[in-house]
């Protein structure tokens, strides 16, 4: 299936449709897989100055959605109905993280995603996330 949105698409569709992530989140490339970014900030870090948990899942849930968006074009209420993380390792103090998406099944009614997220620079990955998306019916 070939792409509905690119990347700059997906970077308007998120500062328009989700402005509390705005400035935060950005989608860096977009091919078979998406890739996004998370400009880390204070506010995401925890005590000791890595990235929080909280963080790190919404910059999945963020990427996971873009990526099923990217393939299905601007379908704001596609929402999460499941979501797993795994938290391997600590991310790198100082450093943004980037999540490498792909989508593993894109039905009518639902979308399996899973990304790694990678402090930048890392070759081992922090975090490993699978969600599923409801997609809503297209009206008529």
């Amino acid at each position: 299936m070939g792409l509905a949105m690119d990347a700059a698409a997906l970077n308007g569709f998120l500062d328009q449709a989700f402005p509390q992530v705005a400035g935060q989140i950005r989608v860096e490339s977009l091919a078979d897989t998406l890739t996004a970014r998370l400009i880390v900030q204070h506010g995401h870090l925890r005590p000791g100055g890595t990235v929080s948990g909280p963080a790190m899942f919404a910059l999945a849930d963020v990427a996971i959605y873009l990526a099923i968006l990217s393939r299905i074009g601007e379908v704001a209420l596609a929402v999460t109905t499941n979501a797993s993380i795994d938290f391997m390792r600590k991310p790198a103090a100082g450093r943004d993280l980037l999540a490498e998406c792909r989508i593993l099944k894109l039905g009518r009614s639902l979308a399996v995603g899973e990304c790694l997220i990678f402090s930048e620079g890392a070759s081992e990955p922090a975090a490993r996330c699978s969600m599923t998306y409801s997609i809503p019916p297209k009206q008529r």
